[in-house]
C-alpha cells in the first residue's frame, strides 16, 4: 500500500468517525427534545408557518394574521404544509434541526476537545446543563421554531470565533439574525466582545468590514420585519405593548427580578463552574476566544440586570429596553462554556496525569448517561404533550376532534375559547378570538389581544391571583352573547359544568360546544 492510500484510508476514518460521532450527538440531542408533538411552541410558530403558506388555513385569525417576525423561517420551512400534516410537519422539522445542530456541535467541540469521541461527552454534558441550570428559560434543543436554526449559525459561528476565523464568523452570525434577529444580534456583540478580548494580534476592524457589511446584509431579512413591530405607531401604544409584553406576559423570561430563586441559584453556581474553570485554561489560544465569548454574553446579561434597576424610576422606559432578551444568549453560552472547557481540562490531564483523567472522565460519563436516561424516560414515557394537562388530554382530544370534523361547524367559524388553551388551533383548524399562549408580536396587535383577554376573561381586580376567571361558565348567557357579537364570535368551547342557557352541540365530561347566534339560545 503506498502512502497515497494510506492517506486515503486515514481520511475515510476519520470521515467515518465524525459521521458516527454526529450520530450519537443527534440520538442526544433527539432525547433531551423530544417531547410529544406538538411542544409548548410549536402550534404558535408552526401555525403561523402554515397560515404563511395557505391563507384558507384558518381563515381571518387575529392572531395568525398580524405580523409576521420571522418570515424567512416561515419561507423556508412552511412551504412543506402544503403536503405535510402539522404533526409529520413538526417531526420533520424536529429532525432536520436536531440532526444540523449536532453536525454544527461536533465542529465546534472538535475545535476545542480534538479527542475522539469527546465531542460525544461534550454534547451530553451540555444538553443536562441546558436541562437543569437555565436562568431564563432559554433553550435550543426542542420544538421547530426560527431560533433552532439560527443556534446552528450560531454554533458554526462560535467554532469560527475559537478558530479565528472572524470573516465567517461575522457572516455566520448574520445567518443567525436572519432566522432570529435577537439570536443572531447578541451572538454579533458577544463575538465582538471575544474580538476584543482576543488581544493586540486581533485583525484590525478595517480589514473585516466586507464581513461585517456581508453579515449586515444577510441580517435585514430578518431585521427589517422586527423594525416594523413599532414603525408608525403612536408612542402611547408602543409603551402599552411594551408594558403588557414584559410585564405581564413574559416577565419570567425578560425580567430578572421575576425569575424564579431556585433556577437564579443554580445558574449562579454554574456560573462559579465556570469562573473556576477560566482560571484553568489559557487566556489566549482557542480556549480563550471562547472566554471572551462567553464574556460577552455575561457582559450582555449584566446590562439587563441594570435595566431591570431602571423599573424602579421608570418601568415604561425599562420595559422598552427588556423586550430584547438580554438573557437568552448567557442561558446558553454559560452552559456550551462549561461543557467544553469541562471537558478540555479533563482530556489535558488524560496527558499530564492519565489516572486523574481517565477517573475524572469516568465519572462524568457515568453522571450524564444516568441524566440522559433519565431525560429519555420523562421525554419518551409520557403520550400527553406538555401542552395540554394529562388530566384533561383526552376529553381535550376528544372535543377538538369533534369540532375538527363536525359538519355543524364551518372552516371559518370562530371561537371564545379557554384562555390558557394552547392547541386550540392546532387540533381544530378553526379560528379564535385570542388565547394567552398566542400573543402577537406587533404593537397594535398586542393591545388589541391583551383587549380580547380582558374582555372576556377580566374580573377587573388588582390582585394578580384573582386577575382572571377561570371559565366563561362564570358569565351569564346574555354576557357570553355579547362577547361573541363583539368578537364575532359564534361558537363556545367551555367547560361543561356549570351547563349554560345557550344551545349545546356537543359534550364530553369535561368540556362543551355552544352555538352563540340568538335565535339558538334557549
Amino acid at each position: 500500500m503506498d502512502q497515497r492510500d494510506s492517506e486515503d484510508l486515514a481520511i475515510g476514518h476519520r470521515r467515518r468517525q465524525a459521521m458516527v460521532e454526529i450520530a450519537l450527538i443527534f440520538i442526544i440531542f433527539s432525547i433531551q427534545g423530544a417531547w410529544p408533538v406538538p411542544d409548548v411552541n410549536e402550534p404558535y410558530y408552526l401555525g403561523k408557518a402554515i397560515h404563511f403558506w395557505n391563507p384558507d388555513w384558518i381563515p381571518h385569525d387575529f392572531f395568525l394574521d398580524s405580523s409576521d417576525t420571522h418570515q424567512v423561517f416561515y419561507f423556508s420551512f412552511g412551504w412543506l404544509a402544503l403536503w405535510l400534516s402539522p404533526t409529520v410537519l413538526a417531526w420533520v422539522g424536529r429532525l432536520t434541526t436536531w440532526g444540523l445542530l449536532a453536525w454544527a456541535w461536533r465542529r465546534l467541540s472538535w475545535t476545542l476537545v480534538p479527542r475522539r469521541w469527546l465531542s460525544v461527552v461534550t454534547a451530553a454534558v451540555l444538553v443536562c446543563l441546558w436541562e437543569t441550570c437555565s436562568m431564563a428559560g432559554e433553550w435550543v434543543v426542542g420544538g421547530v421554531e426560527a431560533k433552532g436554526f439560527a443556534y446552528v449559525f450560531v454554533l458554526l459561528g462560535m467554532e469560527a470565533v475559537v478558530r479565528e476565523r472572524w470573516n465567517r464568523a461575522w457572516l455566520l452570525f448574520g445567518g443567525a439574525a436572519l432566522f432570529h434577529v435577537l439570536v443572531g444580534g447578541w451572538a454579533v456583540v458577544a463575538g465582538g466582545v471575544a474580538w476584543w478580548l482576543s488581544g493586540p494580534q486581533r485583525p484590525k476592524l478595517r480589514s473585516m468590514w466586507p464581513a461585517l457589511l456581508g453579515g449586515g446584509l444577510l441580517s435585514l431579512p430578518g431585521l427589517i420585519p422586527a423594525i416594523g413591530l413599532t414603525w408608525g405607531v403612536d408612542p402611547a401604544i408602543v409603551r402599552q405593548a411594551d408594558i403588557i409584553y414584559v410585564y405581564q406576559r413574559l416577565a419570567h423570561h425578560l425580567v430578572f427580578s421575576s425569575f424564579p430563586r431556585v433556577q437564579l441559584e443554580r445558574f449562579g453556581v454554574l456560573l462559579v463552574v465556570w469562573l473556576v474553570l477560566c482560571r484553568l485554561a489559557p487566556r489566549n489560544g482557542p480556549t480563550g476566544r471562547l472566554q471572551g465569548f462567553v464574556a460577552g454574553t455575561i457582559a450582555i446579561a449584566s446590562v439587563g440586570m441594570a435595566i431591570n434597576l431602571l423599573m424602579l424610576v421608570d418601568p415604561a422606559r425599562a420595559a422598552g429596553l427588556l423586550r430584547f432578551y438580554w438573557f437568552r444568549l448567557v442561558d446558553v453560552a454559560i452552559p456550551i462554556g462549561v461543557a467544553l472547557l469541562g471537558v478540555w481540562w479533563i482530556g489535558a490531564q488524560l496527558g499530564k496525569r492519565p489516572l486523574l483523567g481517565k477517573g475524572l472522565l469516568a465519572v462524568v460519563s457515568v453522571v450524564v448517561v444516568f441524566q440522559v436516561g433519565s431525560l429519555g424516560v420523562t421525554r419518551l414515557s409520557p403520550s400527553v404533550p406538555r401542552t395540554i394537562r394529562p388530566q384533561d388530554y383526552d376529553a381535550w382530544c376528544d372535543v377538538c376532534k369533534w369540532i375538527a370534523e363536525s359538519p355543524e361547524i364551518p372552516s371559518d367559524a370562530r371561537f371564545l375559547t379557554p384562555r390558557l388553551n394552547h392547541t386550540f388551533q392546532w387540533y381544530t383548524g378553526r379560528s379564535e378570538v385570542a388565547s394567552w399562549k398566542n400573543i402577537p408580536q406587533d404593537a397594535n396587535s398586542i393591545v388589541e389581544w391583551w383587549d380580547r383577554l380582558d374582555g372576556m376573561y377580566g374580573t377587573g381586580s388588582c390582585n394578580p391571583e384573582e386577575r382572571w376567571r377561570c371559565s366563561l361558565t362564570r358569565l351569564e348567557p346574555e354576557q357570553i352573547m355579547a362577547l361573541g357579537k363583539r368578537y364575532d364570535a359564534g361558537y363556545l368551547l367551555t367547560s361543561t359544568y356549570p351547563p349554560l342557557g345557550l344551545k349545546m352541540l356537543y359534550h364530553n365530561y369535561l368540556y362543551a360546544v355552544y352555538r352563540l347566534e340568538p335565535d339558538d339560545a334557549q
